[in-house]
């Protein structure tokens, strides 16, 4: 008996060539994965709107406030130049962090931030102490947005290290001026708060928002998965119970007449019910393992039995067999592993399968005595033909299953 082409049966787990493993159904760790991707994609859709409104504020308030108050006070101001360089500096860090931020796309956060000090720095000195907490030292109430956007998605105490630098850097100009009234140092720190808390607040509650929108997630995911698993161990209790049945079923028909004794074991067709009834239990068997390929598997397993009986056998397998319902299955082996309890002297079994269409036949020599196929049948995931003929030399039996 042989497997593939003139393989025998008794080596096909010792360097059988088999067709390409089919992928496997998902694991339990890969759905988890795809319920956590599926919560980490919650959270980023709740986190793209908190960075369509940053990008907006920070640009808008730039565009619409900080330049109008440099041009209005450009002859007064101590540098014009080194302020207006340093807005358009600015300009396109935030246009390169929006775009960024907007399409997901990671920032060079520490660079981005240099340059923003460094920009801090100048306009301040700049400015010239007339201007020093006016409009046009647009870096008070400016620049805090575009900390925002170069540090989403960091930890909230980068930003606040990043406005400690900037209280530091406007306190030293503060001091430098000589502008240290109380009433100026107070000026300050109003300036300080009212320009950072704001931003402050929309940072931390973006990055909340988008942990609370995560943990929902998850926690939905989580809460389907388990009943996803409950209901799949339903099904596996229900098709076990099935199996169970069909196993019973095919037996004890045998084994209550032999127990009865209304059977004799030496009578021949006893015999050939009880090796029909053995393979059935076998092909039963294998339907519950997890193999790449099940019909082959099931075929092999009935195959496997005649040749332990002594029948020659030949198993040929051509194609890989699609992924096929259990009923399916069912209808296509059962016919050809009752023909094969009933074979003589020697069998050929063929499988020959494509995407769309399997076929399997059995060809042996004819015989006396009755045919022990089974009906044919159809399932609603596509119809099974069954064809058994014989003409006094060979009997040949064929399954067909086509795609619907």
């Amino acid at each position: 008996m042989s497997a593939d082409v003139g393989t025998p049966v008794g080596a096909l787990e010792d360097g059988t060539r088999r067709p390409p493993r089919p992928r496997l159904p998902a694991g339990p760790a890969a759905a988890v994965g795809e319920r956590m991707a599926a919560a980490n994609a919650v959270a980023s859709a709740s986190d793209r709107g908190a960075r369509v409104a940053a990008v907006t504020i920070a640009l808008a308030w730039h565009v619409a406030i900080g330049l109008p108050a440099v041009l209005g006070a450009w002859s007064d101001l101590a540098a014009p130049a080194v302020v207006g360089v340093a807005w358009l500096v600015t300009a396109a860090v935030g246009g390169l962090a929006g775009v960024r931020l907007l399409r997901g796309a990671p920032l060079p956060t520490r660079r981005l931030a240099a340059v923003l000090l460094l920009v801090d720095a100048a306009v301040f000195a700049a400015a010239g102490e007339r201007h020093l907490f006016t409009a046009a030292n647009w870096v008070w109430s400016g620049l805090a947005w575009f900390f925002l956007l170069v540090l989403w998605g960091r930890p909230v105490g980068w930003l606040l290290a990043l406005l400690g630098m900037h209280a530091v850097i406007a306190l030293g100009e503060v001091l430098g001026h000589g502008v240290t009234g109380p009433a100026d140092l107070t000026r300050y720190a109003m300036y300080f708060y009212g320009t950072s808390s704001l931003p402050v607040a929309v940072f931390v509650g973006a990055a909340a928002i988008a942990a609370l929108a995560r943990d929902r997630a998850s926690t939905a995911a989580a809460a389907g998965a388990v009943a996803a698993e409950r209901v799949a161990a339903d099904r596996a209790r229900e098709d076990r119970r099935a199996r169970l049945a069909l196993v019973s079923g095919t037996a004890e028909e045998v084994l209550a007449a032999l127990a009865a004794g209304h059977a004799d074991p030496a009578d021949p067709e006893v015999r050939r019910r009880c090796v029909l009834a053995a393979a059935r239990l076998r092909r039963l068997i294998a339907e519950s393992d997890d193999v790449p390929d099940p019909l082959l598997h099931e075929l092999r397993a009935a195959a496997d039995l005649a040749d332990r009986n002594g029948l020659p056998i030949e198993l040929i397998a051509i194609g890989v067999p699609p992924d096929l319902p259990v009923e399916v299955r069912r209808r296509l082996a059962d016919p050809l592993t009752a023909a094969l309890a009933d074979a003589r002297r020697w069998a050929r079994l063929t499988v020959v399968a494509g995407p769309d269409e399997v076929v399997v036949s059995l060809v042996s020599p004819d015989h006396d005595g009755p045919d022990a196929t089974g009906p044919p049948g159809a399932d609603e995931a596509g119809p099974v033909e069954h064809v058994h003929e014989r003409d006094g030399e060979i009997r040949w039996t064929q399954t067909r299953w086509r795609r619907t």
